[in-house]
């Protein structure tokens, strides 16, 4: 029991004592005199007024409080009894009032106007019913309200609406149905937040641009042998030297280091508005919608490896390779029950590679194919140069180019001066003509010493000379 409540009875029986002691004034300073009821106020009939009152309001305190501490069924009849015993009373008092005669009940029927000749007592009993019906009504309304909160929050619930608070009133049994109504939607919210973050770890191994290429809205709905066809132009981006890297470092060293420059490169790529199909190990496999948002990616990755070569005086430096191809792929989901992963398929996706590994042997910075050429704007005013054909399913041959953009200005400048005059060695090997295409690159390389694509070819036609 609460201090509070220890307190109102206390209050409640001392009030009640002087109900008891002062009552008999209050009920002399009542009589009746033939021009109706006198009432005769004295100080003891205030005093006994007060605690009247007092009692009352304290005893209300206290019988709500019980009310409050008890189960519904039990706050139900303990709210009716006393109404209930008090009608019964009343009604059987209305009944028989003729039958009486003192003062007090000659009082009742003066003020209630009921004698031996009518029939007023039965008019008063059958509004004392309707009065008796609509406390009852009213009390069962008060009492059942958190019924209503009950079936709201329910209700929220199961539309999956955890986050608010829930709160309901009323007594002890509602009181323990709030409290366990508030764990449940704690456990819902937690569960919720749970879904958010796996929905966002999710989308760290399938990006959202994937799942809405395939019309998707969430990776619940990916099923095996969905698929759709795009036109996207395809990033190869390679580590080169990791290798040579490794050797001088430790495993963990050498996981962290490259791991390092894969965090610079991500956001670069998603920058562009570009995602990440897969990591290769030591390199990164994107995907473009547009092939000037992959091109600008590019470079802007070769920007970016420089600045943190630069920055890691203490560290090897690594060498970046970027190659570029665009055409359709297939974007799907495959795989079985048991397992599924997403992928690219596509003719353009090998050939990229492939590129990336022509990028590789001559020491390029950035190259695309002549399909990604073809796609980009010619408002881009973009420098590149002809670096010869790749076979591609040993039947087609498919021409490949160099960014000349992607070099120091002081580079980039001389060779684009030489542009010409490399694409005719280019040429001419690529149409056998190896002494020719031998002296054009060694002129070309005495004028830029740093032109590594050109050193690779003047070795080569010096290799097919003999």
């Amino acid at each position: 029991m609460r201090t509070s409540t220890k307190i109102f009875m206390a209050i409640y029986f001392i009030t009640l004592v002087g109900v008891v002691l002062t009552g008999s004034f209050f009920l002399s300073a009542i009589s009746i005199s033939p021009s109706g009821v006198v009432f005769n106020a004295s100080t003891m009939v205030y005093v006994s007024i007060i605690f009247g009152v007092l009692n009352a309001i304290f005893g209300s305190i206290i019988y709500f409080r019980f009310l409050r501490s008890q189960k519904l069924t039990a706050t139900l009849f303990f709210s009716v009894v006393p109404v209930t015993i008090t009608f019964a009373m009343a009604t059987y008092f209305l009944a028989t009032i003729n039958n009486y005669s003192n003062d007090a009940v000659s009082l009742v029927k003066q003020v209630l106007q009921i004698n031996a000749g009518n029939f007023n007592n039965y008019l008063w009993i059958v509004l004392l019913t309707l009065i008796y019906l609509l406390i009852v009504f009213l009390l069962f309304k008060v009492i059942t309200k958190p019924l209503k909160k009950l079936e709201q929050a329910l209700e929220r619930l199961s539309d999956g609406n955890v986050s608010d608070r829930i709160v309901i009133g009323g007594g002890k049994q509602f009181l323990k149905m709030e409290y366990d109504l508030n764990k449940i939607n704690e456990n819902y919210r937690k569960k919720e937040n749970i879904i958010k973050q796996t929905n966002v770890e999710y989308e760290k191994y399938i990006p959202k641009q994937f799942i809405k290429f395939l019309g998707k809205n969430s990776v619940l709905d990916l099923q095996v042998g969905t698929q759709v066809k795009k036109e996207v132009t395809t990033l190869f981006c390679d580590i080169r030297n990791s290798t040579q890297v490794s050797t001088s470092l430790s495993l963990e060293e050498n996981f962290n280091y490259i791991n390092s420059y894969l965090n610079v490169v991500s956001p670069i790529i998603r920058k562009y508005n570009g995602f990440i199909d897969k990591y290769l190990g030591d390199g990164i496999m994107a995907v473009f919608t547009r092939s000037r948002q992959a091109y600008d990616c590019a470079h802007a990755i070769i920007k970016a490896v420089n600045e943190k070569n630069a920055s890691n005086i203490s560290m090897p430096n690594l060498d970046v390779g970027v190659s570029l191809s665009t055409g359709d792929v297939v974007f799907g989901v495959v795989g079985d029950d048991t397992r599924k992963s997403i992928t690219v398929i596509s003719d353009s996706v090998n050939f990229t590679a492939k590129i990336g590994e022509v990028n590789k042997v001559f020491g390029s910075l950035v190259t695309f194919s002549k399909s990604t050429l073809n796609d980009l704007s010619a408002k881009m005013n973009i420098n590149y140069r002809y670096i010869g054909n790749l076979k591609f399913d040993d039947k087609e041959y498919i021409s490949i180019f160099e960014s000349l953009d992607a070099y120091p200005r002081l580079k980039r400048e001389k060779m684009i001066k030489n542009k010409v005059q490399f694409e005719q060695g280019v040429r001419a090997y690529v149409n056998g003509k190896f002494g020719q295409a031998k002296d054009i690159f060694e002129s070309v390389f005495k004028k830029e010493k740093e032109d590594k694509v050109c050193y690779v070819f003047y070795n080569k036609a010096s290799e097919k000379i003999g």
